[in-house]
């Protein structure tokens, strides 16, 4: 059992693209990547190129409603041409911060108390596989271990 690392669907991302309200209830806003700026898309699961345009919204990366299910900014290429990452059980390329947040989560959509843990970001296959091979785990998230940001989820492997 491999880990996989799934990007942003594409229908997701082609709602936000068209001016679809966020989980907020607001349109996307809409920026431009500045020198220096490292803005990681969650569809490419890349930094996008400095002078591209990028879109910021308000996310609930849930199917449901819970008191676990929260809503945090992530940023998106505006651009409908940029494809998204294709699943992965390579580390996406966006994390190159030295540690995320690895916390599991039930079938439910329910934080599994005690799984949520600053990983250094060498380990976190081995983490999220680790995780994975619980029965009580459904996915993982990968978040910024500074600022709780939503960066990707994680799940098993077909196969």
């Amino acid at each position: 059992m491999h880990p996989i690392f799934l990007p942003l669907s594409a229908a997701t991302v082609a709602h936000y693209r068209r001016g679809g309200l966020d989980s907020n209830g607001q349109p996307p806003e809409r920026r431009i990547v500045q020198p220096g700026d490292g803005v990681p898309c969650r569809h490419t699961l890349e930094y996008l190129p400095e002078g591209s345009a990028y879109l910021v919204v308000g996310h609930r990366p849930f199917e449901g409603l819970n008191p676990y299910t929260e809503t945090g900014p992530l940023f998106l290429a505006a651009d409908e041409a940029v494809p998204g990452a294709v699943p992965s059980s390579a580390l996406p390329p966006f994390l190159t911060a030295p540690s995320y947040l690895v916390r599991g989560y039930s079938a439910d959509e329910r934080i599994v108390y005690g799984t949520g843990a600053v990983t250094p970001t060498e380990r976190i296959i081995e983490r999220c596989a680790d995780l994975l091979a619980r029965d009580d785990i459904a996915f993982v998230h990968i978040r910024s271990a500074s600022n709780n940001c939503y960066h990707v989820r994680v799940e098993r492997s077909a196969g």
